[in-house]
C-alpha cells in the first residue's frame, strides 16, 4: 500500500469542505485541508450571514414607520453604513475563529495557501507538495459578470460588503435570487434603487403566481423593477456618478452597481486540466453518485459540482461521502427531494415541493389552494404589504406536493412544513392539525377550499 502524507486532502474550507474535513478527522482519518481565502466560504464571508445580517437591518426603517400605528413615537432616524459594515466585519471575523478551531481541534491539518494538484495524488500549496491518498475539491463557486463596456465600475457580491460608503442611487442587474435580496437591502437602507432584469419576471424556477405576488410586493418597497431590460454600457461622469445606458433606451444615474447575473464553479488553476478531470460546458466538475470524478482518487462537492448551490446540501454531500469512504456505507447518495428554500427579499418567500406549473406536468388532476390576505400586524401598522400562502395537492392520494409563502418569516414557517412534507404528509394531515391563533402560519391548516383544480 502507498505511503501518503495524508489519508484525504481538501482543497476549499468552505462549508462542504470543512464539514467534510472534520467529520473524516473524527473518525481518525488523516486530514489536510487548504484555503486561500478565507475560512468558511462565501456563506460566511459574503454569502448568507452577512447578507442575513444586511436584510436584517434592512427592515427597521419599515418597523419605525409601522410602529406609529402601536402608539409609538420614533424620532428622526438615521441610517450610518460604517456601523453596520464595521459590525458585520467583526462578527465574521468572529466565525472564521470557529472555524479555525473547529478544524484544529478536530485534528485536521490547516494549511493556507492555494491548492493545485500535481497528479493524483499531489497538491501542491505555495511551493510545498502533500501527497494524499484521495483529494476532495470543495472550491465553490465565483460571481459572473459578462462583458460589457464599463464592466471595471461594476461590483458583485463579494465587494458589496465592503462598500467605503453607502451609495444614494443603486442599480442591481440580475433575476435570481441575490438580486431580488439585494434589492430590497439598498432600498430599506435607503438607496434609490432599480432592478434590471433581461427576463420577463424575475426568480425563474419558483412558482409563477409566487413570482407575480412577490413582484407586486417588492415594488411596494420603493425598488423600480426593470424587466426585459439590459445594460449596454456604463460609462463614468466626472462627478464620480455611473451613467448608464440600456437597450431599451433609458439612462439612469447610479453611485454603485451591483451584477448578481449568477455564479460559476470556482475550477481555474487548480490543476482540474492536467488531471483530465471531466468537467461540464460552465466548468462544474462531472461527478458519479458518490462524488467521485473521472480520475478516482479526486473527488468533489458542493457548488463546484453545481447540483443545488446551497449551504445545506454541501453539508449534507460532506456527511454523504464521509460515511461512504470512512464507515462502511455502500454509497453516498443524498435525497435532494423536497429541498426546502428561501428568499430573503422584503417580503420574504418560502418554498418545499412542487410549483404549480410542475405539479400540473407531473400529476393528471391536482387541486390548487390559495390565501391572499393582509397580516393582522398590518390592521394597525397602516402597511399595504400583503401575504401569499399556497398549497398543492394530488387529488389522487391527496398527497401535499407544494407549500409557498410570501410574507414575513416565511422560511422560517416553511421549514418546519417542509419536516411535514418529507414525511409524507397528506392534506388531511394538515386539515387535522390544530392551528396556533393567531398566527399567519395556522392559515396552512385552515385552508378547506381549493381554490382550483
Amino acid at each position: 500500500m502507498a505511503d501518503f502524507d495524508f489519508d484525504l486532502f481538501v482543497i476549499g474550507a468552505g462549508s462542504g469542505g470543512v464539514r467534510t474535513a472534520r467529520m473524516a478527522a473524527a473518525k481518525g482519518v488523516k486530514v489536510a485541508i487548504t484555503e486561500d481565502l478565507y475560512l468558511g466560504g462565501t456563506c460566511v464571508n459574503v454569502g448568507c450571514v452577512p447578507k442575513k445580517l444586511f436584510v436584517y437591518s434592512s427592515h427597521y426603517a419599515d418597523d419605525f414607520q409601522e410602529a406609529q400605528g402601536f402608539g409609538w413615537s420614533v424620532g428622526e432616524t438615521r441610517f450610518d453604513w460604517p456601523t453596520l459594515r464595521d459590525n458585520k466585519t467583526k462578527e465574521i471575523e468572529r466565525l472564521n475563529g470557529i472555524y479555525k478551531n473547529m478544524l484544529v481541534n478536530s485534528g485536521c491539518t490547516l494549511i493556507t495557501g492555494r491548492g493545485v494538484m500535481i497528479d493524483e495524488h499531489t497538491v501542491e500549496v505555495a511551493g510545498k507538495q502533500y501527497t494524499a491518498e484521495r483529494i476532495l475539491v470543495a472550491t465553490g463557486g465565483w460571481p459572473f459578470i459578462p462583458d460589457i463596456p464599463g464592466k471595471e465600475h461594476i461590483i458583485s457580491s463579494n465587494e458589496v460588503f465592503f462598500l467605503d460608503e453607502f451609495p444614494k442611487r443603486a442599480v442591481v442587474v440580475g433575476g435570481g435570487y441575490i438580486a431580488v435580496e439585494f434589492a430590497g437591502i439598498f432600498a430599506g437602507l435607503g438607496a434609490k434603487t432599480d432592478l434590471i432584469y433581461r427576463g420577463d419576471l424575475f426568480l425563474r424556477g419558483f412558482d409563477q403566481e409566487v413570482r407575480e405576488f412577490t413582484a407586486k410586493e417588492v415594488a411596494k418597497k420603493h425598488v423600480n423593477l426593470n424587466f426585459n431590460c439590459d445594460i449596454t454600457s456604463i460609462e463614468k461622469q466626472a462627478d464620480g456618478s455611473l451613467l448608464i445606458s440600456t437597450n431599451d433606451g433609458q439612462q439612469i444615474e447610479a453611485d454603485c452597481v451591483m451584477y448578481a447575473t449568477g455564479r460559476k464553479p470556482k475550477v481555474e488553476g487548480i490543476g482540474l486540466e492536467a488531471l483530465g478531470v471531466e468537467q461540464a460546458a460552465n466548468g462544474a466538475i462531472v461527478v458519479n453518485n458518490n462524488f467521485q470524478t473521472s480520475v478516482p482518487s479526486v473527488y468533489a462537492l458542493g457548488d463546484v459540482i453545481d447540483r443545488i448551490q446551497l449551504t445545506p446540501v454541501a453539508l449534507a454531500e460532506g456527511m454523504a461521502l464521509v460515511n461512504h469512504l470512512y464507515n462502511d456505507a455502500s454509497n453516498a447518495d443524498v435525497d435532494y427531494d423536497l429541498i426546502a428554500t428561501a428568499v430573503f427579499c422584503q417580503p420574504n418567500i418560502g418554498t418545499v415541493g412542487l410549483s404549480e406549473e410542475q405539479a400540473r406536468e407531473q400529476y393528471d388532476n391536482i387541486d390548487v389552494y390559495v390565501s391572499d390576505f393582509r397580516a393582522m400586524k398590518h390592521t394597525l401598522s397602516g402597511s399595504d404589504e400583503r401575504t401569499l400562502m399556497k398549497m398543492i395537492v394530488d387529488k389522487a392520494s391527496d398527497k401535499v406536493l407544494g407549500v409557498h409563502m410570501v410574507g414575513p418569516e416565511a422560511g422560517e414557517i416553511i421549514q418546519g412544513i417542509a419536516i411535514a412534507l418529507k414525511a409524507g404528509a397528506t392534506k388531511a394531515v394538515f386539515d387535522s392539525t390544530i392551528g396556533i391563533h393567531p398566527t399567519a402560519a395556522e392559515e396552512f391548516v385552515t385552508m378547506r377550499t381549493a381554490t382550483r383544480s
